[in-house]
């Protein structure tokens, strides 16, 4: 299973976390683009291309059914979670993709652990599953906000390394994405909410409230990144505060995975080559 992540290594590595070393956010520029082919249309033109090729691997997923694939896509308030939905998995068939936006647990959901209403909605074999939002709203938003203690958020990022271990070991490849903006990309984003009378729904007050606490959800980022990288779940960082690159950038490593699990179509029935339709 961890083939698929092993062929990740080489070419965005510098976007990776290093194992048993601090991350460092402000050393990782988010206006950067490491993929870029040039313009902003041949980046354009990159992705549409790439889109095109992962539908086809999709539908190639699919039939194999050896495998299930869970990306997640975590990043701060207007990071373009749903924007690479649609750019980077827009064309793939919603026969074998669905995405799933987490919000803050119900009242049933708190009643339980925290990993249960998460465990319910992972891909089954031949399935793509897109995070939007993830688990680990629940080691950013608790920590920062004070509704746990240390050792427990420390035991919480215990759990989700053993979870995706087990998920993985079962037949799963987890792809992490955390989109990487910076404060002053955020704020541009946010004003364009508010100042389009079409977008007014996105927006919401507690955002504000969020981007008061830049500063601890950065930190938070950081912990987390550097605690649950691991070699079966790894976490790929990707400069967004260009949008085209963001998504040049996941289509990419996406593709990659894909290829290197080395999907095959099932054997055909032998009895069917007899058959004529009339």
């Amino acid at each position: 299973m961890q083939a698929a992540q092993s062929a990740l290594h080489p070419r965005w590595s510098a976007w990776q976390p290093r194992a048993g070393q601090a991350v460092s956010l402000k050393d990782l520029n988010p206006g950067a683009k490491p993929f870029s082919l040039g313009s902003k249309a041949e980046d354009k033109a990159a992705v549409e291309a790439l889109a095109v090729e992962l539908d086809a691997l999709q539908n190639l997923f699919y039939a194999d059914r050896r495998y299930k694939l869970l990306v997640v896509l975590q990043g701060t308030d207007t990071s373009g979670k749903d924007g690479t939905i649609r750019g980077v998995f827009g064309r793939m068939s919603a026969l074998g993709v669905h995405t799933v936006g987490w919000k803050a647990p119900t009242e049933p959901e708190r009643a339980r652990d925290y990993l249960w209403r998460i465990h319910q909605q992972v891909p089954a074999a031949g399935e793509i599953t897109v995070f939007n939002r993830s688990h680990y709203e629940d080691v950013l938003v608790p920590p920062v906000n004070g509704w746990i203690t240390p050792e427990q958020h420390r035991q919480r990022l215990a759990h989700i390394n053993d979870f995706e271990r087990m998920l993985c070991e079962t037949g799963t490849v987890v792809l992490k994405f955390m989109l990487h903006i910076s404060k002053d990309e955020q704020r541009q984003r946010l004003q364009e909410r508010l100042d389009d009378p079409s977008k007014h729904w996105k927006f919401d007050r507690s955002d504000l409230t969020a981007r008061a606490q830049w500063d601890d959800y950065q930190r938070a980022y950081e912990q987390l990144l550097a605690a649950t990288h691991t070699p079966w779940a790894p976490w790929t960082i990707v400069p967004a505060d260009s949008k085209t690159h963001r998504n040049l950038m996941i289509a990419t490593v996406l593709r990659a995975a894909l290829q290197g699990l080395q999907l095959r179509y099932p054997p055909g029935d032998p009895a069917l080559e007899k058959i004529k339709v009339e």
